[in-house]
């Protein structure tokens, strides 16, 4: 390694314990991979320190907080929800996945398993998918019929202005990706054992739906981006960068200082 193409903090980053580790664990050292990495690092515990700040506050001052993460399959949801409550107190948020709605559920209002999920004060709670399946994903996938579409769509709005003005912190982020990174994605997933099972029929078919995709989403993006409930918008391709985008985007939203 020629430190003098590196500068004094770049070599302290190299000599610390976790630079040494990513260093040896190579067979070939490539040094300039291995400072992004660890920049990349250096950075992500940063942001996570200041997530349990965040946390403490909401604890403290019986705040209510919602995070949606939204985004074509493989877009890396996922990974993002798992960096940023990596360190955060497990007793104080909830992640939300919910499966296909029961019989009794699709008799309910659209909206009403949601709400049962709504956090109470000092919590936050993350939405691994949301509400906005019925905007883009069940009709794409004929999930829905075009009535319950078109009812969904005139309704969200004003379901988001009384969350927000039942005092909740709303979050709307976008996780985007292009359609060849998420064929090298799918790729991927079929080739690792241990994460064949994330495949499902409906991601099987995301390719060969992409523009119906596009088009569902656009319209969701024209008639949903309010004033309350701004949509932000995440480049997703490089996972690194996409996860420390959320994270600093909800320390930059939530007035937790």
């Amino acid at each position: 390694m020629q430190s003098k193409k590196y500068t004094p903090e770049e070599m302290d980053l190299f000599n610390s314990k976790l630079g040494k580790y990513s260093l040896l664990k190579r067979k070939r050292i490539d040094p300039d991979r291995v400072l992004a990495e660890l920049k990349y690092h250096t950075a992500l515990r940063k942001q996570q320190e200041e997530l349990i700040k965040l946390q403490n506050w909401v604890i403290k001052n019986d705040q209510k907080v919602v995070v949606l993460f939204e985004g074509r399959d493989a877009a890396g949801k996922g990974g993002a929800i798992r960096r940023i409550t990596e360190y955060i107190n497990p007793r104080h948020f909830r992640i939300v996945a919910l499966n296909i709605p029961t019989e009794d559920e699709r008799k309910q209002w659209f909206f009403q398993r949601y709400i049962n999920q709504l956090p109470k004060p000092g919590e936050i709670v993350f939405f691994d998918r949301s509400w906005y399946n019925r905007a883009v994903v069940e009709p794409v996938n004929g999930f829905c019929t075009k009535t319950e579409y078109e009812r969904f769509m005139s309704q969200v709005n004003d379901f988001e202005r009384m969350l927000v003005h039942a005092n909740i912190h709303l979050i709307k982020l976008y996780f985007s990706i292009t359609k060849e990174e998420q064929a090298a994605r799918f790729e991927e997933i079929k080739s690792n054992p241990l994460k064949r099972w994330k495949m499902t029929p409906t991601d099987e078919k995301a390719q060969e739906l992409w523009m119906e995709y596009t088009t569902y989403k656009k319209r969701m993006f024209e008639d949903t981006n309010s004033a309350h409930a701004p949509w932000h918008i995440i480049d997703a391709d490089k996972k690194p960068k996409a996860r420390l985008a959320a994270i600093i985007h909800l320390l930059s939203v939530i007035p937790y200082q």
